[in-house]
């Protein structure tokens, strides 16, 4: 019996136009299965089975975030010479189809942004009510740039991302960028506010902050912004984030300190109400860090401090003036 080859099965697979629909579809956007039905005009179990070729050839990735699967192109080489021939071969017929699929991302988009706005509207009080206990976010994020500001940002990890924030404002001066939320929700609002942005470069992915989803010594700067109040173990999550931070890394934890509101505790999840300097110096060099910057930043009820540790070791070379 003779045996396939993969480069004859990769062509096979990609022997439809459906398949190759989607895959112009997914060159642009992550999708899930149920939008691509309704890019596509078919039905889920018809675009299902042409997914599942498509993955099984290894020509698509897929990346769960709750209940919900993504599905992407699978590795740069992919996304390089695969789609170069696409494009070498494209055809007058092919290339109109391409573009209106294309359009119809917009209606993606629009139901994406939607459900954003319900899920935002619903915490919106919430948020707003701890945002006026502390001084503006304009000055905490000040405070943030100038603490990143020494050496290049490199490889950014925003743990627990939220609405994206932190990579809007640093992901276009970091090498890569990723945000991890336990959230599905709060992922895809973050995805919504991020391409309003114009932020395409960062990675979303669904994680938890003691559990972190990369490899060791994999990211040069960590943020853990207003997280570590909801951690059941502060100093786990900490040294979680210092296996994953590069030799001359940095790690910012940004949240309050020790205060005395208690209804954070038993209206909005807060575990901890607040940190204390010595506390938090202590699961730093537990954590192999040390501890090098504390900024506090009054003005509120509640003050907001910004804890630097770094790793020693190697720093990455300054960007040329």
């Amino acid at each position: 019996m003779t045996r396939e080859l993969p480069l004859a099965a990769l062509f096979q697979a990609l022997a439809d136009p459906t398949r190759l629909r989607i895959m112009a579809l997914l060159r642009v956007m992550e999708l899930s299965v149920g939008e691509l039905a309704q890019l596509l005009g078919q039905s889920q179990p018809r675009v299902s089975r042409h997914v599942r070729i498509l993955s099984d050839s290894g020509l698509i990735g897929r990346r769960k975030e709750g209940s919900w699967v993504y599905l992407r192109p699978a590795g740069p080489a992919v996304g390089g010479s695969l789609f170069a021939l696409i494009d070498q071969a494209l055809d007058d017929d092919a290339e109109r189809q391409f573009a209106t699929d294309a359009a119809r991302l917009d209606a993606i988009r629009a139901d994406r942004a939607e459900a954003a706005r319900r899920y935002f509207e619903a915490h919106a009080a919430t948020w707003d009510n701890i945002r006026s206990l502390h001084i503006a976010d304009e000055e905490i994020e000040r405070a943030i740039a100038e603490l990143l500001a020494d050496r290049p940002i490199g490889a950014l990890l925003d743990v627990g991302t939220g609405t994206g924030r932190m990579l809007e404002l640093f992901a276009p001066q970091a090498e890569s960028a990723i945000g991890i939320d336990r959230s599905s929700e709060m992922l895809r609002l973050a995805r919504v506010k991020l391409e309003e942005a114009g932020i395409s470069g960062a990675s979303l992915r669904q994680g938890d902050m003691n559990a972190l989803p990369l490899a060791d010594r994999s990211a040069n700067s960590i943020i853990l912004h207003q997280v570590l109040h909801y951690a059941q173990q502060p100093g786990a999550a900490i040294a979680e984030a210092a296996r994953v931070l590069a030799p001359g890394g940095r790690l910012l934890v940004i949240d309050f300190a020790q205060h005395d509101r208690a209804e954070l505790k038993e209206q909005d999840a807060h575990l901890r109400l607040g940190f204390a300097d010595d506390a938090m110096r202590g699961w730093f060099g537990a954590a192999g860090l040390q501890l090098d910057r504390i900024e506090r930043l009054g003005g509120g009820e509640l003050t907001v401090i910004i804890w630097r540790g770094i790793r020693p070791g190697a720093t990455l070379r300054q960007h040329a003036a």
